[in-house]
């Protein structure tokens, strides 16, 4: 079951992307709000430096970037976390539990707000997707394999 709520994502573009047309570099910025659960899904050919600036953004450090990237002649989707290091609120445990219980929705949000795109470039859907979490400690330090990004389109749409 998904957590993502669909109102409470709200996506930009960045000036000179396409909601259609696919070129790589293929950016997502995503960051929330604690106090309303709102999501802001940044999508360009960069990050959104800008998104991620504030101070309480780089003390939380909860922000989650992804990209696609073509390998082998296919695409696949990379998802980056950071868990731990530098200064960042809370131990790596306990963030990278919270990361692990949210990340299915990260995805949908990715997946969702770029909806258009995968409309467009059906193949973005076998695309492989892959979490790189961040951390200092090597036990979290670590790249998984989340499956395939049409796993994380909306009810219904599968």
């Amino acid at each position: 079951m998904s957590e993502l709520i669909p109102s409470k994502l709200h996506v930009t573009l960045h000036k000179g992307t396409s909601e259609r047309e696919l070129y790589l570099p293929r950016r997502y910025t995503l960051t929330h709000s604690d106090v309303t659960s709102d999501l802001f899904l940044s999508i360009g050919a960069a990050y959104d430096q800008k998104q991620i600036s504030g101070w309480y953004t780089r003390l939380m450090r909860d922000e989650v970037l992804a990209e696609f990237k073509e390998e082998n002649g296919a695409e696949s989707l990379h998802v980056y976390c950071h868990v731990s290091g530098g200064i960042v609120l809370g131990t790596a445990g306990w963030r990278n539990d919270i990361l692990q219980h949210h990340m299915r929705m990260v995805i949908e949000a990715l997946r969702y707000g770029d909806r258009e795109l995968v409309s467009a470039h059906p193949q973005l859907d076998d695309a492989k997707v892959r979490v790189h979490f961040a951390s200092k400690r090597a036990r979290y330090n670590r790249v998984e394999d989340w499956g395939l990004f049409k796993e994380y389109a909306p009810e219904g749409a599968r």
